[in-house]
């Protein structure tokens, strides 16, 4: 992919302080940079099946167990869905 972008004074001086630095192009620091950010705003992100948990058990399903199973039921229905069978702990489960 091909990017353009429009660079401050600022960001200009630290792009060409980072290639001198490293001896390295402009996409590879870029490229760099890009990872760096992405592993850094990943690694303050919560799973989204941390955020799906907060709102399950909310409402009375009439089991007894989903507050407490919350995630092995939400796995075991994504893997069925997948795999284009229902798991067998889905069938059984009451």
């Amino acid at each position: 992919m091909r990017v353009n972008a429009r660079l401050d004074a600022e960001s200009r001086r630290q792009l060409e302080y980072l290639v001198e630095a490293t001896q390295s192009g402009v996409s590879d620091v870029l490229k760099a940079s890009l990872a760096h950010y992405y592993s850094a705003v990943r690694a303050n992100r919560p799973p989204r099946l941390t955020r799906l948990c907060a709102f399950i058990g909310k409402q009375g399903s009439g089991r007894s167990d989903v507050s407490v199973r919350a995630k092995e039921l939400v796995t075991d229905s994504i893997a069925a869905k997948t795999s284009g069978q229902r798991a067998e702990r889905v069938r059984g489960a009451k």
